[in-house]
């Protein structure tokens, strides 16, 4: 295959790089980018020396449509918006990295985003790329918007106990923790070295855009849910996300019961890793792979189940998932270029 990359100088299009690097169905990567055209893209990230040797191309969106066989969009809110249907009229597969298509209603995404949505018609095609949960739907997309990274940690996380209505609809929280890689490649007040080393920082409070996103696959699973407490924060490190979620149950459990129906939820998933009772798992043990890893227990005097979902920000929460939707796609391996054990230690 033939692929192209928009926005390959962010971390989300290095990290594309990097996995399509040992992808076996690749034979050519296109990079794209609104800024640095002509550069080489080791002048950016020079870990790809003698490996990336290629100039970054202009961005012209039905041309890019014409020259390659699918395209990864990772880039700021509202250029694929602008740029995905002219991309897929050409002919092209789309995978969106970028919050543009992810939300239907074009009224809550305006309300979360504060910017012009994306036609309705375009979000119609888009489907959500939550590859262990909507793969059906994903093998016969055209165009796929991937998930954020923490409704990935969140959702593979929360799908056992919604769908099989478990939970008390209304007392869902998710604390969530994550690395500053998902602020992107620009420095900002709340990221750079002095401001996050040795520090620990909520942000965004009751007001971060992946709230909707989240709600919107719940309640597809199951309508009576409304609303969630979703709440991130910053830790000083640069990849990784935890997600602690808590939630009501409607009847009392066992701790088999509850760890058999994760099991059996996810056995024929190879990217999801269920830990055995009383363990629980931690970002360094799923870095720099496509893996989520979960642990969960109950609690018999509160009444309470604990969800702890950890992915690696930058591979499943972006880029590992957004070519395992390609895998599918193209009636691939899944497995395809992501076959690779977390870094450790």
């Amino acid at each position: 295959m033939k692929i192209g990359i928009v926005g390959a100088t962010g971390y989300g299009g290095a990290e594309l790089l990097r996995l399509l690097n040992g992808h076996p169905e690749v034979n050519e990567v296109i990079l794209y980018s609104s800024s640095k055209q002509g550069v080489h893209i080791h002048e950016s990230y020079p870990h790809l020396t003698n490996i990336y040797e290629q100039r970054l191309e202009e961005i012209n969106a039905s041309k890019i449509g014409e020259q390659v066989d699918a395209v990864f969009l990772a880039t700021p809110p509202g250029v694929s918006a602008e740029w995905s249907e002219t991309i897929a009229k050409a002919g092209c597969q789309v995978i969106d990295l970028s919050g543009d298509l992810r939300l239907g209603n074009r009224d809550v995404y305006e309300n979360w985003y504060q910017r012009p949505a994306a036609s309705q018609s375009i979000i119609n095609q888009a489907v959500y790329g939550l590859s262990e949960w909507n793969r059906a739907e994903i093998k016969n997309a055209k165009i796929i918007s991937n998930p954020g990274c923490y409704p990935t940690a969140t959702l593979l996380g929360l799908a056992p106990l919604v769908r099989e209505q478990l939970i008390e609809v209304d007392s869902i929280i998710v604390d969530a923790k994550s690395g500053t890689s998902g602020a992107g490649r620009s420095a900002t007040p709340i990221t750079h070295f002095s401001e996050m080393n040795e520090n620990f920082k909520i942000y965004q409070i009751n007001k971060h855009k992946h709230i909707p996103e989240i709600e919107q696959m719940l309640q597809s699973w199951d309508s009576s849910i409304e609303t969630i407490t979703f709440q991130p924060h910053l830790v000083p490190m640069v990849r990784g996300i935890m997600a602690t979620i808590y939630a009501k149950a409607k009847q009392p459990l066992t701790e088999e019961k509850l760890r058999s129906l994760y099991k059996e939820s996810y056995q024929n998933e190879t990217f999801v890793r269920i830990r055995p009772e009383g363990a629980y798992p931690a970002t360094k043990e799923v870095f720099g792979s496509n893996y989520c890893d979960i642990g969960v227990t109950y609690d018999e005097r509160t009444g309470r189940i604990t969800v702890v979902s950890v992915i690696d920000n930058v591979v499943k929460g972006a880029a590992g998932q957004a070519i395992q939707n390609l895998n599918i796609m193209n009636g691939l391996n899944e497995e395809a270029g992501l076959t690779f054990s977390p870094v450790y230690p």
